[in-house]
């Protein structure tokens, strides 16, 4: 493997000068530059980042580390960061947690070892894994999910949840179901809590599952409320993958949507126009979101002492042909 010396000894300059050179530096004669550059390509020379990195204390990196890269939620957020981060000169490293505690740690440990200049993360909820960004004064931002004291971009998806059931109870649903994620992950607490808040007052019962937010998760949660001796009529649905698995599960079931039942799913995917009817969908600013977050996390990077800032976003819903309620269609 080719080291700066080569390169040196091809191009007849001094270490130091292949070092400015290949770094950019103004101060480097443009011929001198070219010809650096042609004697590294020659050899098949790359600087060593690792060396780089600790010399400069800092990389011109973020990571983001988010739940599931699977998600088409999550990869809007990654392209908003993404675009941000590019136009100012930093690149960005996608990280996938998985909903895995242990797993984010190992990302937060190798972000700390490269020396990343700031990490974006939708937290799996263990705040010591956060707290060692902290303590070492690495600037993370949170999306999605809040962080305790931190900088943040939300959706008020709690909000969003109530609206979309509130759309079910208007359209004439009478039992009215929610399939939501894992039990302490924020966003499926707020999304059940969202419904749980539309149903309050009216002689609606309450039906609902935890599972993965996964279409796995969603099949089997929709399966065991099917088969409830008093079964919904309509679904709220936490997250689009959880929705694939509904309405597999309800195919099964032969239930046609917006006749024999009605759905309502978070995040306006591409297929969602493509079924017959159309997903009623609840969609969040998810590019927006990475946006938001690329651009608080490059303000505090090298900047301290500044209070925690948190960005709320809203969702809208997107009302199309799965809760509508067929008037020919008895539920009783």
């Amino acid at each position: 493997m080719a080291t700066i010396n080569d390169v040196a000894r091809r191009a007849g300059v001094s270490t130091a000068t292949v070092s400015r050179a290949l770094n950019g530096k103004s101060t480097v004669d443009p011929a001198l530059v070219a010809r650096v550059r042609a004697a590294a390509t020659e050899l098949g020379y790359h600087p060593n980042g690792l060396a780089r990195n600790l010399r400069r204390q800092e990389t011109a990196v973020i990571a983001l580390i988010i739940a599931d890269v699977e998600n088409p939620f999550f990869t809007a957020i990654a392209r908003g960061v993404e675009d941000v981060a590019q136009a100012k000169g930093y690149s960005v490293v996608l990280c996938n947690s998985d909903e895995n505690a242990d797993k984010e740690l190992r990302y937060i440990d190798v972000a700390l070892q490269e020396r990343v200049a700031g990490v974006i993360l939708s937290p799996t909820g263990a705040p010591c894994n956060v707290e060692r960004l902290r303590q070492r004064g690495t600037p993370v931002v949170a999306v999605d999910r809040p962080l305790a004291d931190g900088d943040q971009v939300l959706v008020d998806t709690r909000c969003a949840a109530r609206a979309a059931t509130e759309h079910l109870i208007a359209a004439g649903y009478r039992r009215i179901g929610c399939v939501t994620g894992p039990a302490g992950v924020r966003t499926a607490d707020d999304r059940l809590a969202g419904y749980r808040d539309a149903l309050r007052g009216t002689d609606r019962p309450e039906l609902f599952r935890h599972a993965e937010y996964r279409a796995t998760g969603g099949k089997q949660a929709t399966v065991s409320l099917l088969a409830e001796p008093e079964p919904p009529d309509a679904l709220l649905v936490a997250n689009s993958a959880m929705a694939i698995g509904v309405l597999e599960a309800l195919g099964e079931a032969k239930l046609r949507l917006g006749r024999d039942f009605g759905v309502v799913a978070f995040d306006d995917v591409p297929w969602a126009t493509l079924i017959d009817p159309p997903l009623t969908v609840v969609a969040q600013p998810a590019y927006d979101i990475g946006q938001e977050a690329a651009k608080l996390l490059l303000a505090r990077i090298g900047e301290s002492g500044s209070a925690p800032s948190t960005t709320t976003l809203s969702a809208r819903l997107i009302d199309r042909g799965s809760s509508v309620r067929d008037p020919a269609v008895s539920r009783g």
